[in-house]
């Protein structure tokens, strides 16, 4: 039998490991009549991408506070491609 190289070993080694999935946020807290912004970045300077309502699941990648407050990375749960940045203080755990 031939061993492997190194790049296949690491390869094989990582199609055995299943993919850390994002734990799940959910959006609270915001006015019936209004929607939480998803930015293009980490602050109300951004750039606006979509509004979402309560109840909306997203992918949280993590969270940095800036300047008070804590602006979370985050992708909407089934649609991973539409990312951007919303404020912590509306977000609860799943």
């Amino acid at each position: 039998m031939k061993p492997l190289t190194l790049a296949a070993t690491v390869a094989f080694l990582l199609s055995a490991v299943p993919a850390i999935a994002a734990p799940l946020s959910e959006v609270t807290g915001v006015d019936e009549d209004d929607m939480l912004k998803l930015r293009s970045g980490p602050g109300m300077g951004y750039r606006v991408v979509v509004g979402l309502p309560n109840g909306t699941i997203l992918r949280n990648y993590g969270c940095d506070r800036v300047g008070g407050t804590p602006w979370c990375k985050v992708s909407l749960r089934d649609v991973r491609q539409l990312k951007g940045y919303v404020s912590g203080h509306y977000l609860k755990d799943r």
